[in-house]
């Protein structure tokens, strides 16, 4: 079940974090994942080197999601290199805190920038790909906060509703087309930006959530394999929120 086998796949930002334990998931399911990153070469190249220790495959591909011709014409060599394109997951994202009144227009630009355009471009060179083919999975990596909000995260949490919407309009463009697209929601997840935060703040996070602790990784990627899969073939426009109970 959720077998992955022959399947090509991207992940934008998947050099750490999510990023990382999706590429690494959905190897271990038997796909080939193509690892995307901007500045973490050294980092991509140890989750690739990791996926092939274990007998599975992958390859690195670096561009900026932000730039949207790099983006479309590695997607479309990552086409060409293997054929097909069957999953496509936008993960790439970055989070500039801090109150309206003192974020910077460049601040909040940079950030619809990378993590909406970004999406944008890779989904249409995705599409481009899976349109010939009749079939293929694009999954969003949003956050909880772009469904409740956050102080100080106006930009992120704007940036992170906009994929559900996008997630949902293309789900409906793309429905006949055998090409199913969701989103992902993740609450708190343990990774270098939680670790970063003071007991206070993390004292503060865990009283937000139900369950009494923050996610995992690698709980988030079993969400987006089963996505990813041919048993979720009948999903589509969703957004699975993997939360712990923040929003219900």
């Amino acid at each position: 079940m959720f077998r992955l086998d022959d399947k090509v796949a991207l992940v934008t930002g998947g050099s750490r974090g999510i990023g990382r334990a999706i590429a690494e998931a959905l190897a271990e399911q038997g796909a080939t994942v193509v690892i995307n990153y901007v500045r973490g070469e050294a980092e991509a190249r140890e989750v690739a080197g990791g996926i092939a220790a274990k007998g599975g495959k992958a390859e690195i591909a670096g561009f900026d999601v932000a730039d949207a011709p790099a983006c479309e014409e590695a997607i479309a060599q990552v086409a060409k290199r293997h054929g097909r394109l069957d999953i496509a997951v936008s993960n790439a994202g970055i989070s500039i805190d801090g109150l309206i009144l003192r974020l910077k227009s460049e601040d909040i630009a940079r950030t619809l920038n990378v993590n909406v355009a970004g999406a944008f471009a890779v989904a249409r060179a995705a599409t481009r790909v899976m349109m010939r083919a009749r079939s293929g999975r694009i999954v969003f990596v949003s956050s909880v906060v772009g469904e409740t909000g956050n102080a100080g995260q106006t930009a992120y949490s704007a940036s992170k509703a906009a994929l559900l919407g996008l997630a949902r309009s293309l789900a409906r463009e793309y429905v006949g087309r055998g090409i199913t697209v969701n989103a992902v929601a993740p609450g708190y997840v343990d990774t270098d930006m939680t670790r970063a935060l003071t007991p206070e703040q993390r004292e503060n996070v865990l009283k937000a959530v139900p369950v009494g602790r923050v996610a995992t990784a690698r709980e988030i990627a079993t969400g987006v394999v089963y996505l990813a899969s041919d048993e979720a073939s009948y999903v589509t426009g969703q957004v699975l929120r993997i939360n712990g109970g923040m929003y219900m």
